[in-house]
């Protein structure tokens, strides 16, 4: 059968051949049958062997020249790529060649005249391999329309120009094609000739070179089998329902077999529905509300042929009511004595549990032991938590999820204030498993008569467990299950606080727990130590150890203590209570002597460094008792100092104790010199002189003036109020009494100055005592001014014009009076008053506190 299909390709070969020969002139006469040969102008080159060889032929090379008559100093030679092989005087020369590598080896013959060469002629001769049988031949066409494309394998390079060539025959004619794509490992060639479904065809590949010629086995088919259906155009819809939905597609007239397959998105493995025979099918079993690809495949004949690329579409499907079940769990925390914070947290529900996208979840609160109707109260929220702060007692309540079809079933949990007949699980432990698990496990409750129907786990970070957010971890179990392993947020080197519940109907029982840890390691600090000395030893008070920085959980502290500069082992004390004990308290320590004192903390898998060290002395008993009696003597002197009797007995003491000087009555300022001193000393008062003369330029030095006391009566309209003095000699009180001017009295009289000196009085009148005159709102008691009335001094008088006229209106004394640099504060200027008979100076004390000098 084979040989059959060799002689028609080898046909096609020779006719190939000829007719490129042909067309390109490339068949000559010089060619000889057993070699090649080159003739050219100057000589010829042989070679015993063909043009094209296989590696490893040994070839002879030789040169003839046509002009026998050189110089006889030049020499023939032949070279391959350059390189000399041989060389010889005369006129020809000849060697042998042994071919070793594939491809195109270039030999030439020149003559060499001393340092000049110069080419005679030249050979190619092509090294490479006769063509590998062709196969793995198949034909393939894309649609019921198109041409079929075959392929095949070349096997080995053959280095050299080798044409392949497609002879296709229906049983009647012959057609050949040639390959167009010169790849070199596979070829490829799309034939150029429609074929009918109704013809069987035989296909042969052909291929052959200079060194040899090769078949393929032939390859029998028909179209049918060969014919590869486009890709169908496919869609899914769905009827609001996921079990209710068709696929539809449109495909070639005659490709109505295919299959289909599915598998959601976040998937690998495919579902395959095969014999799909309309372009309508229902699929059943699909999950709501996820994410699907569907991909169809068709091709013509249910047993033969080729199928059609897959062609693809993705959708989500519709969604449906939620089936599963919230996992609710609580914590209450008292607000007062009447109210209480309930937390609820739930567990979302899984893809599949839910059907959909939860749009919320509706909490409802029923109160068990209200006296009234049982009220149920609905809230909405779309978090996974809720806190509602409710009145003490007992509630029912339930959580569902919502999506657009429907709600999930009720997921109840009863609060129960009465727990106390509800036992724990008991004999709680946690074992590290490493890797961010801990394997917890538990008794059941002992004489528990109430029915149980699972135990729940919880656990936190023992740093955050005293509030409310953020959410716990936990897990429910069925009544059978006395132990689990946790994993869920558990980290290496945290500790962790685990609480085991008895479910009794959906009710919780007290509480089991223990603390534990996935893997620890020794704490890499210690505790921040502050000390306060007491009486008898000192109080040692510290903080926690950062929890990053525990390590695990805290099993106990050490408090080490030591003197000061001792080179002895310090004293140890342990304090295993670690999670509630922070301060301790150490007794029998010398006073007067320097201890310095540091802590670590420790874990199960070692101690931690020191923290901070302290220096503490205690204070000596002597230093004590100064303190306690000093603080006593204090407190007696405050309690005696408050009752009037002790202060007059202890000023009595205190008036023996001061010197003498201190009784002395004051010298009278009658007798005193400071006038004279006053006026001889110029310029020393601080005080310039303008505020105490009228007319600064006729100033004088002040004489002693010699006082005459006269009596005028004074006019009641000069000043609006006047304080009258009274009984001053006989009072031991000093009243002042305020008179309006404007009551009707009796003629009251003032001193008038001396007239001896004539006009010098008008420019020596001092300022100060005029300003005695002036009127002023706020009085003072006379007794701050007027000390030692003592009635038997020698009578005396004021200088003459301490009063000034009433008369005496002028604008210059008034701008004078606006802003005067006062010689005596302003307390010692006190109304005008009136006195009767002679003012003596030993009746009026001057207060010298403002004078500057």
């Amino acid at each position: 059968m084979l040989f059959a299909w060799i002689v028609p390709a080898a046909i096609c070969l020779l006719t190939h051949f000829t007719a490129e020969a042909c067309s390109k002139g490339n068949v000559t006469a010089s060619k000889l049958p057993h070699g090649v040969a080159e003739v050219c102008d100057k000589g010829n080159m042989t070679a015993n062997s063909a043009s094209h060889v296989q590696p490893g032929t040994n070839i002879t090379l030789s040169c003839q020249l046509k002009q026998p008559k050189y110089n006889e100093q030049c020499k023939i030679a032949i070279f391959f790529n350059s390189s000399e092989l041989i060389i010889n005087y005369g006129t020809s020369v000849s060697t042998e060649f042994q071919v070793l590598t594939y491809g195109k080896h270039m030999f030439t013959c020149k003559i060499v005249c001393e340092y000049k060469k110069k080419l005679i002629c030249g050979i190619d001769i092509m090294s490479g391999n006769p063509p590998d049988q062709p196969r793995n031949v198949s034909c393939i066409q894309y649609g019921t329309d198109g041409n079929p494309t075959c392929t095949w394998d070349k096997g080995r390079l053959t280095y050299i120009n080798t044409t392949y060539v497609i002879q296709l025959s229906d049983g009647t004619d012959i057609f050949c094609f040639l390959e167009e794509n010169l790849s070199n490992k596979f070829g490829s060639l799309v034939l150029s000739k429609k074929l009918n479904f109704d013809s069987a065809y035989t296909v042969v590949v052909a291929a052959s070179n200079d060194l040899g010629s090769a078949f393929s086995q032939p390859l029998m088919f028909m179209l049918i089998d060969i014919v590869k259906p486009h890709p169908p155009r496919l869609s899914v819809e769905f009827e609001n329902s996921v079990t209710n939905f068709a696929f539809v597609w449109h495909d070639e007239v005659r490709a109505q077999h295919c299959r289909i397959r599915y598998r959601p998105l976040t998937g690998y493995t495919w579902n395959t529905v095969e014999n799909v025979n309309s372009e309508n099918f229902s699929l059943y079993g699909l999950e709501p509300h996820t994410d699907y690809e569907f991909q169809v495949s068709c091709k013509i004949h249910p047993e033969r042929g080729l199928w059609s690329n897959w062609s693809a579409f993705q959708t989500q499907t519709p969604e449906e009511v939620p089936t599963g079940l919230l996992d609710v769990w609580y914590k209450t925390q008292d607000v007062d004595s009447q109210m209480q914070n309930i937390s609820l947290f739930w567990k979302a529900l899984s893809k599949s549990e839910a059907r959909g996208r939860i749009l919320q979840y509706t909490v409802t609160f029923e109160a068990l032991n209200h006296g009234g109707s049982k009220a149920v109260e609905a809230e909405v929220t779309t978090q996974t938590s809720y806190t509602r702060t409710t009145a003490k007692m007992d509630y029912r309540i339930t959580v569902t999820a919502d999506n657009s079809r429907g709600s999930s079933p009720p997921a109840a949990i009863v609060t129960d204030l009465g727990i106390g007949d509800l036992p724990p699980p008991q004999k709680v432990s946690a074992l590290p498993m490493g890797n961010g698990s801990i394997l917890v496990s538990w008794k059941p409750p002992d004489k528990s008569t109430a029915f149980i129907n699972g135990y729940v786990v919880e656990w936190m970070d023992t740093h955050r467990k005293k509030s409310l957010e953020p959410h716990p971890t936990w897990i429910k179990l069925v009544a059978s299950n006395l132990s689990t392993v946790i994993s869920e947020n558990v980290k290496d080197n945290v500790c962790y606080d685990i609480r085991v519940f008895a479910l009794y109907l959906d009710r919780a029982g007290r509480v089991a727990s223990v603390r534990g840890y996935s893997r620890e390691q020794a704490p890499s600090a210690g505790p921040q130590m502050y000390t306060t000395p007491q009486t008898n030893g000192v109080l040692v008070s510290w903080e926690d150890v950062p929890s990053h920085q525990q390590m695990g959980c805290i099993t106990g502290y050490n408090i080490y203590l030591r003197k000061k500069d001792s080179e002895v082992a310090p004293a140890v004390f342990a304090i295993s209570n670690a999670t509630s004990q922070r301060e301790f308290y150490i007794t029998n320590l010398q006073r007067g002597e320097n201890y310095v004192l540091w802590m670590t903390a420790s874990t199960a898998a070692g101690e931690s460094p020191w923290g901070n060290r302290e220096l503490v002395c205690l204070e000596s008993a002597v230093d004590w008792l100064i303190i306690v009696l000093m603080c006593s003597f204090f407190v007696f002197s405050v309690c005696v100092c408050s009752m009037r009797p002790a202060r007059k007995v202890l000023y009595s003491l205190l008036s023996a104790t001061v010197p003498q000087w201190h009784n002395k009555a004051i010298p009278d300022p009658a007798n005193a010199t400071w006038a004279k001193s006053c006026a001889s000393v110029k310029g020393e008062l601080s005080v310039p002189s303008s505020l105490f003369l009228r007319d600064t330029s006729s100033f004088e030095e002040p004489e002693t003036i010699e006082v005459e006391e006269g009596f005028i009566k004074a006019d009641s309209q000069i000043f609006h109020d006047k304080l009258i003095f009274s009984n001053v000699h006989g009072s031991e009180n000093h009243d002042w009494h305020s008179e309006s001017s404007f009551e009707k009295q009796e003629s009251e009289y003032k001193a008038l100055p001396s007239t001896t000196d004539g006009d010098s009085y008008e420019h020596q009148l001092p300022y100060l005592y005029r300003k005695m005159a002036e009127v002023t709102e706020q009085m003072q008691s006379v007794s701050e001014y007027l000390a030692n009335p003592i009635t038997d001094r020698a009578p005396g008088y004021l200088p003459a014009g301490i009063l000034s006229p009433a008369t005496d209106t002028t604008d210059e004394h008034q701008e004078l009076e606006c802003s005067p640099l006062s010689v005596f504060p302003t307390t010692f200027l006190t109304p005008v008053f009136s006195y009767g008979g002679k003012l003596n100076l030993d009746t009026v004390r001057l207060n010298c506190s403002s004078f500057t000098r």
